[in-house]
């Protein structure tokens, strides 16, 4: 493919005071987002999860290469594998293999072994970047900026997610090398987290501590140059 300029797609042009509303709505929004490990039974359509991952796959990536693949899973069987492969896992980290301050850094979050979200949840999407790119005969391609690329994606994945009603967990069991077998991706993918997705239970409760958000003075600073 060679370089041929197009047009920008339509987009609203918007007052300041319209953008500084949008943003704020926005803003307010997603601060009414939470990490939740208790789901209803209720199923999600596979279609609103098919959007979703649209979503996320129109993020900016190294060289447009779009080092990504979602794995979307709402079978009772396979929900059930990884639950089992990720507790697995888990008991390492939890006797010893995170070692004492992480561990009491995820004290007030009230994480454990047991991860049954990992099979309450209607859905769960495995997340893999690409390391590299394969051709169709099977050569090699090198893949730039995965983990920026990925992690954009990702984002952007959780925020549809969230606009669509939705309820997510970020879970990353060390290592997920058995997300490949069971799932049948190529050795070029490495698994990097899973999402459960689903519509919190009603009596859902998030740990106080994980409502702390830093403050925006401790967040951001601003460079503005001199007036003339």
């Amino acid at each position: 493919m060679t370089y041929e300029p197009l047009p920008l797609p339509p987009r609203a042009i918007l007052s300041d005071d319209e953008a500084l509303q949008r943003v704020e709505a926005f803003r307010d929004e997603m601060r009414t987002r939470r990490t939740i490990r208790h789901y209803e039974p209720r199923p999600v359509p596979e279609a609103v999860i098919r959007a979703a991952i649209e979503a996320a796959g129109t993020a900016p990536s190294g060289a447009n290469q779009q080092p990504w693949h979602f794995a979307a899973i709402s079978d009772p069987d396979m929900k059930a594998q990884i639950r089992a492969a990720a507790e697995q896992e888990e008991e390492k980290f939890y006797d010893g293999g995170a070692g004492d301050a992480w561990l009491a850094a995820l004290e007030p979050i009230g994480t454990g072994v047991l991860k049954p979200h990992l099979t309450d949840a209607p859905w769960l999407i495995a997340i893999f970047a690409q390391r590299y790119g394969l051709n169709a005969d099977g050569t090699r391609y090198k893949h730039y900026y995965v983990p920026e690329s990925v992690g954009i994606a990702t984002g952007m994945l959780i925020t549809a997610l969230h606009k669509a009603g939705l309820a997510s967990l970020t879970h990353t069991p060390n290592p997920m090398a058995f997300l490949n077998a069971l799932l049948g991706r190529q050795e070029n993918e490495k698994p990097v987290m899973i999402l459960a997705v689903g519509h919190a239970a009603k009596d859902t409760t998030v740990p106080k501590a994980a409502t702390v958000k830093k403050p925006i003075d401790e967040i951001m600073t601003i460079h503005q140059g001199g007036e003339d």
